[in-house]
């Protein structure tokens, strides 16, 4: 209790003038623009994403019943991250708006949690799960079909993925709900090192997300309620086969 911090932004100042801070503004770079105007931490130079927080960020709002919806996973011992997305078809704007992030906690809880957001959903998880154990050796991504998540493997180009992530965000098709807090803290510090590669460190919810944007087409899916009230069927897989998709 004998450390606090506070932020003030620009608004706070009296000596700063609707035009000065207009002419500060359109001097900084984009991915600078909120630390120096809000205090909001942001990285510098080295950040993969230089777009402004307040360019992706919007409020909650209620998600209208046909738009699809899917989910994207990045499992481990230390930290399991999954981040949910609804994805608007008639403006291609994916809104990212749930998330779920914990960590030493057996794969039973972490598919508990993500049920419980709609179990008819489709998800998509970090590839190497096939073959990688959380404490026991066992397969995660079987693992995780057993506990009746149906899951796909997510494509992992990573470079690829990113600029996929990275284009959304700057053509205005990628929203977070500013309710998001731990994408939100990764998201400020997910960097590159000094030789250009990127920081793997806190970065669960990233990976997720690059994930989620790349395999959208195969995992999002509408409501099974919503179109059974419209009087259409909901789309079976018969011949589903998660190490073949």
């Amino acid at each position: 209790m004998s450390r606090w911090v506070g932020t003030c932004t620009w608004d706070d100042v009296p000596h700063l003038s609707a035009q000065q801070k207009a002419d500060l503004l359109r001097d900084l770079p984009p991915y600078q623009r909120d630390a120096r105007s809000k205090g909001v931490p942001q990285l510098g130079s080295g950040a993969i994403y230089p777009v402004a927080e307040s360019d992706i960020v919007c409020e909650p709002f209620d998600l209208p019943a046909y738009w699809p919806r899917g989910y994207a996973l990045d499992v481990g011992w230390n930290r399991t991250a999954a981040i949910f997305g609804a994805h608007d078809r008639d403006s291609d704007i994916l809104y990212l708006y749930s998330e779920h992030y914990r960590g030493q906690a057996e794969p039973a809880v972490h598919a508990e949690a993500i049920r419980a957001r709609g179990s008819w959903m489709r998800g998509t998880i970090d590839p190497a799960s096939r073959g990688r154990g959380q404490r026991d050796g066992q397969q995660l991504f079987q693992n995780y079909i057993d506990l009746g998540l149906t899951l796909v493997p997510a494509q992992n180009g990573v470079e690829a993925g990113i600029m996929d992530v990275l284009d959304r965000m700057s053509s205005g098709r990628l929203k977070v709900f500013k309710t998001l807090q731990s994408w939100l803290g990764e998201y400020r510090l997910y960097r590159r090192d000094e030789k250009g590669k990127i920081v793997k460190k806190n970065d669960h919810l990233m990976d997720a997300t690059r994930y989620m944007c790349v395999m959208l087409p195969q995992v999002e899916s509408v409501m099974p309620n919503y179109l059974e009230r419209m009087g259409l069927k909901p789309s079976v897989q018969t011949t589903y086969d998660p190490w073949q998709a």
